[in-house]
């Protein structure tokens, strides 16, 4: 593992007790205000010494109570991307792009990271000239030239508004994809998670809920509790086939084909799709005559009853888990149980353009 985080701090009446590893790729920790999410980045950052605990990075030993071992935060080889960027406002871009490289232990190339973040011609602005999003894709420019071991991104979109998201996030997509350096995601987004993610940390009150591969997490009904009823769904990879001349493309998972629309990737490549439970309907018959194209043969994996009148249901299409959420008295009604085989309906027009990523390469 890349990094090993065990921490335990008391802030106030708030305790904070978290223990998880993230690997290479993106490491998604997610929660709610007041989870504790900025306290554990502070924390592996040396912006925060911990009570007790121990984190390393690769095979060094960045911090360790017992020892009394408390490697300062400007000796960790850590790039920090704030919410805010904070760049300096004296600075071209290009200037608070090379003022990362004062960190860097052997030489980076800016120009690699200039083009892979698409900043070329923002080179001479100074950060007043910059749109929130142009911002924070500098911000990371500068902690890429400190030539990291890790990338720490503390809810870098949070100050952005949808527009500006969409922006930047291609652009983390495809430094997750081309870049080798593991990155820790900090975020109260379900829908940047489900862009960006490969594991999830999910934090309640200061300790960890859940934790594992970020398509399994999401679409474990367990789960839906941390996630909210509304944001709760599942991650899908697909192929795309073809596209239509009527805006529509065809894909392909393992458990069937997809119709959808706003899918602008290329014929052949793969991508990732969230697919919210509120947008999944059941039926333990094949149904005919429906305006909806895609149908889906499914098994029944789990089910989770709610205290309220709601039922979370977790269901294989091929390799692919989807997340459906209907009432209890649907899900009794039906039979449903595990090993019930069923057909899962989702309608072409329910996934927005917002939710299609790019797909990690294989």
């Amino acid at each position: 593992m890349s990094l090993s985080v065990r921490i335990t701090h008391q802030l106030g009446d708030f305790t904070l007790d978290v223990a998880f590893e993230a690997g290479p790729g993106v490491t998604a920790l997610f929660g709610p205000s007041g989870s504790g999410k900025t306290s554990v980045a502070n924390g592996i950052a040396g912006l925060l010494v911990p009570d007790e605990g121990r984190v390393t990075l690769r095979d060094q030993v960045l911090f360790d109570a017992a020892q009394g071992v408390c490697v300062a935060a400007h000796k960790r080889r850590i790039g920090y991307v704030f919410q805010d960027g904070r760049l300096f406002p004296h600075l071209t871009v290009e200037g608070n792009i090379r003022f990362g490289m004062r960190f860097a232990k052997g030489v980076g190339n800016p120009a690699e990271v200039v083009d892979l973040l698409g900043l070329e011609s923002l080179m001479q602005r100074r950060p007043g000239a910059l749109s929130g999003g142009e911002k924070q894709r500098v911000a990371l420019a500068r902690a890429l030239m400190s030539n990291p071991e890790i990338l720490l991104m503390d809810e870098p979109l949070a100050a952005l508004d949808e527009p500006r998201k969409e922006e930047i996030l291609p652009y983390l997509e495809r430094l997750r994809d081309q870049s080798d350096i593991p990155i820790l995601y900090v975020s109260h987004s379900v829908a940047e998670v489900a862009r960006l993610a490969d594991d999830l940390v999910i934090l309640q009150g200061g300790k960890v809920a859940c934790h594992g591969p970020a398509e399994e997490v999401l679409s474990d009904p367990a789960a839906m509790p941390f996630v909210g009823v509304r944001e709760a769904g599942s991650i899908l990879r697909a192929k795309v086939l073809e596209h239509g001349p009527d805006g529509l493309s065809r894909l392909v998972i393992s458990g069937g084909e997809l119709v959808l629309p706003g899918v602008t990737a290329d014929e052949g490549s793969v991508i990732r799709i969230r697919v919210l439970s509120q947008d999944i309907l059941l039926s333990v018959e094949r149904p005919a005559g429906l305006s909806s194209r895609n149908i889906l043969p499914v098994t029944v994996e789990s089910l989770r009853l709610g205290d309220g009148p709601g039922a979370a249901i977790s269901l294989c299409a091929g390799e692919e888990r989807l997340l459906a959420r209907i009432t209890a008295q649907a899900a009794r009604e039906m039979g449903l149980e595990p090993g019930t085989r069923c057909f899962a309906i989702l309608k072409a027009t329910a996934v927005p353009k917002g939710s299609i990523g790019a797909a990690k390469s294989a």
